[in-house]
């Protein structure tokens, strides 16, 4: 995070959502660089988030900020690194979601706003991405009043672009989707799954709703590349099962890995 904002967005006055965002137009108003406030303004959120969120995540979240701030410091004089001000945003946005997806993933932040975010979803009841959605929302606006609108367009840009990248990197490129479904013919669907796919499958023991009747029904995970085959087969056996699909972010355990098919 700290060489995207250095190298690629903080040279053309683009800046990033939460409180690096405010830090990049303090530097900016102010003679203080960029690395001191990065790390001044996250630490009223870190120990707001040592007394609500625990002493792990606050410890890790201060190692990262640390970290950034002191990267940011050494690269703050080298200067922009493409001369095109889109590739550096496009460069910039993918860099930057990079770094923060990472320590995501392995239980950190690297923003203050995050923090905040979190508790105040508890308190609220609201999704934390949409709490984090309307602090940046305000941040963005007041950027365009520091800078200029097109570098807040451009940031909100950047700022897209880092969020996708920051679902790869959480959730992985390789989607898998959970299967459910519900049919008489549970018995031959699962073997077929088994045999055609190489996938694993659980049958679990329900009962309908309405009906009352005693079910079966068989629970799978595939890839999205399975996706497809796994739905033929299915309906070989019952055109009327039913097949409810969802979307799994990651798996762990159990018997994921492919087995051969014969």
């Amino acid at each position: 995070m700290g060489v995207a904002l250095e190298l690629f967005l903080v040279p053309f006055q683009i800046i990033d959502g939460g409180i690096a965002g405010i830090s990049i137009m303090l530097s900016e108003l102010t003679p203080l660089p960029l690395s001191v406030y990065l790390f001044l303004a996250n630490v009223p959120f870190l120990i707001l988030g040592y007394k609500q969120l625990g002493k792990t995540f606050a410890l890790s979240t201060l190692y990262g900020i640390t970290i950034m701030s002191i990267t940011t410091a050494f690269l703050h004089h080298v200067g922009a690194f493409p001369e095109d001000k889109l590739l550096a945003v496009l460069f910039g946005g993918m860099i930057l979601g990079a770094g923060v997806g990472l320590v995501i993933r392995y239980g950190g932040a690297l923003d203050g706003i995050e923090v905040v975010s979190i508790l105040i979803s508890k308190k609220l009841r609201v999704a934390v991405g949409q709490v984090i959605m309307v602090f940046n929302l305000v941040i963005f606006l007041i950027a365009g009043f520091v800078f200029e609108w097109t570098s807040a367009m451009y940031s909100i840009l950047a700022y897209y672009i880092a969020i996708k990248v920051i679902d790869i990197v959480v959730e992985g490129l390789e989607e898998s989707k959970s299967v459910t479904i519900i049919s008489k013919e549970h018995v031959d669907i699962s073997q077929a799954i088994i045999d055609r796919l190489g996938r694993s499958t659980t049958l679990l023991q329900a009962r309908g709703g309405f009906s009352g009747d005693d079910l079966q029904v068989v629970y799978c995970v595939v890839s999205r590349l399975e996706l497809a085959k796994l739905k033929s087969i299915v309906h070989e056996y019952d055109e009327k099962a039913f097949i409810a699909i969802e979307h799994v972010s990651d798996v762990l355990g159990g018997n994921f890995s492919k087995n051969s098919i014969h």
